[in-house]
């Protein structure tokens, strides 16, 4: 294979930038087929590469991997369906290929970027998989990415694609239940052990690791799979609030109207309940101060009680003395958004509006055109507000799951007392670190011989998407990482 310089790479790709900037307005394929290309496609990528099947007037004509035995099987079901496709292990040669009109990409986190802005350099319009970024620096230099070259960049940040979800919004934001007073989301999933391992292990034949690990250091395999164990390793991942929590953030900016990032954050957590080579935290809440209401995420990856076979269902008991609950309607009940009003709350996950009394009032349907369709219309129309997640929004909302990891990260273990002094006067902080300890204790953890990590209050400059105040140097360390070249997300795209 030949070997192409970033240099090189530039110089090929900037003309077709140009080119594919136009209006969609040419032919592209055979009677106006959209040719697509899926980048990853072990787990989530699946999901991509089924959806455009289905979608009319869109062809799949190539799939990248860097592990080649997911790349044979993807190529052998496709020629099953008598689909011509092309196979890469490398991006960049994928990118060379003029005829291709839209990249999807699931790879792990560490690539999403640097594949949205070689693609959007190469002309190409994005659909990016969540979190669409590894970092807040990358974030950005996607959105600037997507504006330079013209690009149609969606984040796969999928909830916005359920109407009823935008009904049942747009009632709280009509303030039928009053002003909103907290807004809430979780993500309780199991997650067992990764295992732990006494020395490097090998990565895979199939695997090309100088092409898996990209921008991350190329380091010895220290753990017992390569592959979805990476996400709960900071150099590859973004631990569960980055997993699942773009989802459920990204819902609770949206029904707050929030058009830039929280002015403060903080977190608590940790890796409780067993030892292992893991590095993010299997418990964890981020408390984000907001206007017009503040926004606490919580994550569990412990089940209900130790040994149990079962997760936690959300119960809260609000400020306001609501008893707010997930319920079991809807198809995650254990994963969502509540939100808090004064008059009632509405459960997001089920779309259902409740009063005080807990008495149903009101309750939205929802059909969903799903994400990649939204795309596909947002190609063919030009039109940035037809995405219904812009790059914009999704670089936002993944940056408060960064913001919260920063805070965990330059945290130390502290106490109980501790914990609460920093809390203390905030009844829903309070409720909700009161069930994560309760939570900790079903499941055997004592948090006197395990303590948690308090992570500070960071203060955030919005529009410079930068930390300020007393822990500033330690955190805006965290904004980007340090890039293995050639795999490097320039400062300026």
């Amino acid at each position: 294979m030949r070997h192409i310089t970033r240099r090189n790479f530039m110089k090929g790709t900037m003309a077709a930038g140009i080119a594919l900037a136009m209006p969609f307005s040419r032919v592209r394929g055979a009677n106006n087929d959209i040719r697509a290309a899926v980048v990853g496609f072990r787990g989530h990528g699946k999901t991509h590469i089924n959806a455009y099947r289905e979608i009319p007037g869109v062809r799949l004509v190539a799939l990248c991997d860097a592990d080649r035995d997911i790349l044979d099987r993807g190529a052998k079901e496709s020629r099953g369906l008598n689909e011509k496709v092309d196979t890469y292990t490398d991006i960049r040669k994928l990118l060379e290929d003029k005829s291709i009109d839209v990249v999807s990409t699931a790879t792990p986190n560490h690539w999403h970027s640097l594949v949205t802005v070689w693609a959007c350099q190469a002309g190409k319009d994005v659909c990016v998989e969540k979190p669409v970024s590894h970092n807040i620096f990358e974030g950005r230099r996607m959105v600037e990415a997507a504006r330079k070259y013209d690009r149609i960049v969606q984040g796969d940040l999928d909830l916005r694609s359920n109407e009823g979800l935008h009904d049942a919004i747009g009632y709280i934001q009509q303030g039928k239940l009053g002003k909103i007073v907290v807004v809430r989301g979780f993500c309780y999933k199991r997650r067992r052990s990764m295992g732990k391992v006494d020395g490097p292990q090998k990565v895979p034949e199939s695997v090309d690791y100088n092409l898996w690990c990209g921008p991350a250091k190329m380091e010895p395999l220290m753990r017992k799979k390569l592959h979805y164990d990476w996400h709960w390793v900071w150099e590859t991942g973004c631990g569960e609030i980055g997993n699942n929590g773009p989802h459920q953030l990204d819902v609770c900016r949206w029904v707050l109207g929030l058009k830039g990032l929280p002015k403060r954050v903080m977190s608590i957590g940790g890796r409780f309940g067993y030892d292992d080579d893991g590095e993010t935290p299997n418990t964890q809440i981020a408390f984000y101060d907001c206007q017009p209401a503040p926004i606490i995420y919580e994550v569990r990856g412990l089940p209900s009680k130790k040994d149990a076979s079962t997760m936690d269902l959300y119960r809260s008991v609000s400020s306001t003395g609501v008893l707010m609950q997930s319920g079991r309607a809807g198809p995650s009940p254990n994963t969502g958004v509540v939100v808090q009003c004064e008059h009632g709350y509405v459960n997001l996950s089920s779309r259902v509006a409740y009063d005080n009394k807990g008495r149903e009032v009101k309750r939205f349907g929802g059909s969903s055109l799903g994400p990649q369709a939204n795309f596909i219309k947002a190609v063919r129309s030009r039109k940035i507000s037809d995405a219904r997640i812009d790059i914009l929004e999704g670089h936002l909302s993944t940056a408060l799951c960064h913001m919260g990891n920063i805070s965990y990260r330059i945290g130390q273990v502290s106490s109980n007392e501790q914990i609460r002094e920093v809390i203390q006067g905030d009844k829903d902080s309070l409720d909700a670190y009161e069930r994560f300890s309760v939570h900790l204790a079903a499941n055997g953890v004592d948090l006197k011989k395990t303590p948690p990590v308090l992570g500070p209050w960071l203060e955030m400059d919005s529009k410079e998407e930068k930390f300020v105040g007393k822990f500033k140097t330690q955190a805006n360390m965290l904004l980007k990482r340090n890039y293995r070249k050639p795999f490097v997300v320039p400062e300026r795209v």
